[in-house]
């Protein structure tokens, strides 16, 4: 009674209440309402009012637990604050070129081993060139490590993107350091106490209310800026700096920690004025031998790929004669193709030969490079056949009396009868009530009207219908802009093999050599990005009808990955569950008239309508037209030709028609033998990969599985599983982490 006379009726209520009403209440609360929901005999009327009486409990417990976060909140930011008024002295750890030597810590001479090696063709960190200054017999090979923030690794990727180099391998966020990784600790200096403003806290400006859930809050608060301590002092960045001038790039092994050494490039050693330009088509060989060449070699170039650039195939021809590809310019002169490339390195006259032609600048003769929003763009335009019924159209839209409607007890916007359209299309054409008819389902066909509620194509009736533009779904795809296209629904295939092209080349250029890493910033201010979303535009009304089974197959899973590159580039990597609702579910495309997600292009159409992992409901209703697309058979090797954009995911890769079957096999072999199962004979225990255990329906029961993985196995695992297989024992079956962070 003397706490609830000194801190008054208010707080002791409010602490009362956190006493009397602790989670068991919420959780109970969620139980009743569900079971209410699920078994309830009751109207609704009477259903709502249950609801409010059982959730009563739960909303006063999220307003006390909001009270509470907001004081700490502003607990946290006051402790934040100070922090950064006294920053610490920077810290500095340097690593010799073969071992770590780390002052005032518990390790000392800690020797890392170094891989000669390009390291996947992506740095883990920035890399530059420095000089030593401690001594004159220092090494030059010395690595310096400094510490730096996230905001100038930014920085220094930007200024990286706008110089005038290709630009590969030079974007990459600096990576975090482990809280294992020891850090050399600085002589200890006086921090002198800094004077603080006139202004004070919310909660030194609130002497009661303040004071009371100020103090209840401590524990909480406490254990909040320890863990952002932590992260602030262990979760750093490096910036990894190097001045040898004769070696390769230097791969160097930390526990918790991978640093690539970044040397000078090619064009930095030999001052190389000139450009050095290559023409290629996407999935050739010879050019990614040239493309992997000049990487390696950390050479700036321009690629001139003529799968996306089509126009400058007739320069290719008019420069070198021939259509063949690859073709390596060093400014305006010709050097020839890989077999050239190779006899000239080989040689060693390579070297003397980039001195002659690139130490001049790049001459107007020479191909030029290409334009983000140019090239030959107006060209393509004028290509695009206007569609025969667009006069209707226009006509229907002006004319029609388009209005929100009550229909079958639903309110249905932006819609127009269809005996009203029939009487326009008639006066239109001077033609009978057959013709019009006629007329209108080709419209439907043709995606530019549909049925309401998806009942028919088009018939004489009170029936109602509304334009694609004015579907409630078609302001959320992301290849919409502003209007429908209009023009002729170019050919299904053409479509889907340009798609598989394009990105591709993209991959090509902007990905590392084994896929496994993606710059998708790079990629979001490329023009080949640039043309992929004007080619997303034709998918609008496209006939998916005409498309053979393998080329839907094909379509649909080069679709998914192309739309996962998309939605990461504009909403980013899913980082919760809300997150990845957003990603999968909200993320759509109109194709054929009809929106797609890549949840339903994974779950609806390529699994053949089945429910997606704790999901409760299937993709597709009963009648759903997107449903004739789908396969008849469910092939489990899809899950493996499926890239989310995380390093979990299976590598990003794009298919065609003709060989979809054996190129999907490859991928699984790919995504098993890179540690998607991991077997221990000791043990008896076998580690899949999680996406078996999501998918369980689609593979079968877990021996099955094991018998059908044996199929992509190298030797060595496929005799494990053998030998487990056919003793009889009890096998253990385990499922490895997801890991849902990007495969940046």
């Amino acid at each position: 009674m003397n706490q609830i006379k000194k801190e008054g009726s208010v707080f002791t209520s409010f602490d009362l209440f956190l006493r009397a009403h602790p989670p068991p209440v919420l959780y109970t609360s969620i139980l009743i309402f569900i079971s209410l929901y699920i078994f309830s005999p009751f109207n609704h009327s009477v259903f709502i009012a249950l609801v409010f009486v059982f959730s009563l409990p739960f909303f006063l417990f999220l307003y006390s637990l909001f009270l509470f976060l907001l004081v700490s909140f502003f607990s946290i930011s006051e402790i934040i604050n100070k922090k950064e008024m006294n920053p610490e002295p920077p810290k500095d750890v340097v690593v010799d070129d073969r071992k770590i030597n780390i002052s005032n810590g518990d390790v000392n001479g800690t020797v890392v081993k170094l891989d000669d090696q390009l390291g996947a063709g992506f740095s883990d960190v920035e890399m530059k060139k420095i000089i030593s200054e401690k001594k004159e017999d220092c090494s030059l090979n010395s690595v310096e490590v400094n510490k730096i923030g996230e905001s100038n690794a930014k920085e220094v990727n930007h200024q990286i993107q706008s110089n005038g180099t290709n630009g590969y391998n030079s974007y990459m966020p600096a990576i975090k350091a482990q809280a294992h990784f020891p850090k050399p600790q600085p002589p200890p200096q006086p921090q002198p106490e800094l004077e603080r403003s006139q202004s004070v806290s919310l909660a030194e400006s609130m002497p009661s209310i303040g004071k009371y859930i100020k103090d209840r809050s401590t524990t909480l608060s406490a254990a909040i800026i320890k863990r952002l301590s932590s992260l602030t002092e262990d979760g750093e960045d490096f910036v990894v700096k190097n001045d040898s001038l004769n070696l390769e790039v230097t791969e160097i092994k930390i526990p918790g920690v991978k640093v690539i050494v970044k040397l000078k490039s090619e064009d930095e050693r030999f001052d190389l004025k000139g450009r050095i330009t290559f023409f290629s088509r996407s999935n050739c060989r010879d050019c990614t031998a040239v493309r992997k060449f000049f990487r390696e070699k950390r050479l700036p170039y321009v690629e001139i790929n003529i799968d996306v650039f089509p126009k400058r195939a007739k320069e290719l021809v008019e420069r070198t004669g021939k259509s063949e590809v690859p073709q390596i310019f060093f400014n305006e002169k010709l050097l020839g193709g890989l077999v050239t490339l190779n006899s000239l390195r080989n040689s060693g006259e390579l070297d003397k030969r980039m001195r002659e032609l690139l130490s001049q600048k790049c001459p107007d003769g020479a191909p030029k490079v290409p334009v983000y929003g140019f090239d030959d763009d107006e060209d393509e335009e004028e290509e695009e056949e206007k569609d025969e019924l667009l006069g209707i159209v226009k006509l229907l839209r002006q004319s029609l009396p388009i209005q929100d409607r009550l229909i079958k007890m639903k309110i249905v916007k932006n819609c127009f009868a269809g005996d009203d359209m029939l009487e326009v299309i008639i006066h239109h054409l001077d033609c009978g009530r057959k013709k019009g008819i006629e007329t209108g389902r080709q419209l439907v066909q043709k995606h530019f009207i549909k049925h309401v509620f998806g009942e028919n194509d088009f018939e004489e009736g009170r029936h109602f219908y509304r334009f694609l533009e004015h579907e409630p779904f078609i302001t959320a795809c992301f290849n919409f802009r502003i209007s429908i296209n209009d023009s002729e629904p170019k050919s299904p295939s053409f479509l889907a093999d340009k798609l598989a092209r394009l990105m591709t080349a993209i991959l090509e250029a902007y990905a590392s050599d084994d896929r496994h890493h993606v710059d998708y910033y790079r990629i979001g201010k490329s023009e080949e990005f640039r043309r992929y979303l004007n080619l997303t535009r034709d998918l609008q009304r496209v006939d998916l009808r005409l498309l053979s089974p393998d080329e839907r197959l094909a379509f649909f899973l080069n679709l998914y990955n192309a739309m996962a590159i998309h939605a990461v580039i504009t909403i980013g990597h899913p980082e919760g569950i809300l997150d990845r609702r957003a990603f999968f579910g909200d993320f759509q495309y109109v194709i054929g008239g009809y929106p797609y997600s890549i949840s339903v292009i994974q779950n609806g159409i390529l699994r053949n309508n089945r429910k997606s992992p704790y999901s409760l409901v299937r993709p597709f209703g009963n009648g759903d037209r997107r449903l004739k697309f789908a396969p008849a058979k469910v092939n489990p090797l899809i899950h493996f030709g499926l890239c989310n954009g995380t390093r979990s995911s299976p590598t990003v890769r794009f298919f065609t028609a003709q060989g979809v079957e054996g190129e999907l096999r490859g991928a699984a072999r790919e995504y098993f033998q890179n540690g998607a199962i991991e077997i221990n004979l000791d043990k008896r225990t076998v580690s899949l990969t999680r996406i078996i255990k999501w998918f369980s329906v689609d593979f079968g029961q877990e021996k099955d599985v094991l018998r059908w993985v044996m199929n992509y196995l190298d030797t060595t695992r496929a005799g494990l599983l053998t030998h487990l297989l056919s003793d009889g024992g009890p096998i253990h079956f385990v499922y490895q982490d997801y890991d849902w962070a990007g495969n940046l």
